[in-house]
């Protein structure tokens, strides 16, 4: 399946409803591609995907795939190491079959569970904004909005963050979190939350890995009360920054830093009125 750039987050939203088992993605130049395996009848209907993803699609096929199609899924999925191990603190996001590296930090992933595996841009944008945090020395309490599958909230407890909570909207995302975690080692609260209807408690550090539309959604939520001190919003274009931070900017939360990776993009937000 392709879709659009800047559809793919609903699309993929979408298609885990479809495919709770999970989904291989690949970007390219103005679209990304999504890839569901199965054998015959486990499937979801085409009729169905194209109805899910809705104009954001441009493409769908369905293909019989090599008798060695377990091998090709385990080439398709490199580690990969985020930060630089020689300035700092480093992060290798591995699956379990790829070995250790001694100078880094490591969060391991099984691809198979549903809701990421970490080498999204918009993940790799925040676990770098994680690292810089650390690095400064700033740690702490943490909560991870949209958590999918808790690669962020066990990247934090490895750099030294904690106590860790996380919330999602999709049951399956919270159990993927949760067995993901407890396969690293990590103890983090993980629980099920429509971010549309409020928010949880905000920690200091708040991570928020959502589209922008959703990101608008819990700034029209924050309260005086429920404030975190940094905020790290992903998952946007970098054509939406300053439509993001404008929304955060009532509540003191003023922009301290923007990455990007091609044409996805984070900001970093720091409140400034004590």
């Amino acid at each position: 399946m392709r879709c659009r750039s800047d559809q793919a987050e609903l699309v993929l939203a979408e298609l885990t409803v479809l495919a709770p088992g999970g989904v291989e993605e690949v970007a390219g130049d103005g679209y990304v591609e999504y890839a569901i395996y199965g054998a015959e009848g486990e499937l979801p209907d085409l009729g169905e995907v194209r109805a899910a993803s809705g104009d954001g699609l441009v493409e769908v096929e369905s293909t019989e795939v090599a008798d060695d199609w377990a091998e090709r899924w385990r080439a398709f999925h490199k580690p990969l190491l985020v930060g630089d191990p020689d300035r700092g603190s480093a992060i290798w996001l591995r699956p379990p079959w790829e070995p250790a590296r001694p100078d880094a930090l490591e969060v391991v992933v099984d691809p198979g569970q549903a809701f990421g595996t970490g080498a999204h841009p918009t993940t790799r944008l925040c676990v770098e904004a994680l690292i810089r945090e650390a690095d400064a020395g700033r740690t702490g309490p943490l909560t991870d909005l949209g958590c999918g599958s808790g690669v962020l909230a066990i990247a934090a407890a490895r750099l030294g963050f904690g106590p860790l909570a996380g919330c999602d909207h999709e049951a399956a995302a919270i159990a993927a979190a949760r067995e993901n975690a407890a396969a690293n080692g990590v103890e983090a609260e993980f629980d099920r939350a429509d971010l549309r209807d409020g928010l949880p408690r905000l920690a200091p550090t708040t991570v928020a890995n959502l589209t922008a539309p959703i990101l608008l959604e819990v700034a029209a939520r924050m309260a005086p009360g429920n404030l975190p001190r940094t905020l790290i919003c992903s998952g946007l274009l970098t054509t939406e920054y300053d439509r993001v931070a404008a929304a955060f900017a009532p509540f003191g939360l003023v922009e301290a830093g923007r990455d990007r990776l091609g044409e996805w993009g984070s900001l970093t937000l720091e409140r400034r009125d004590g």
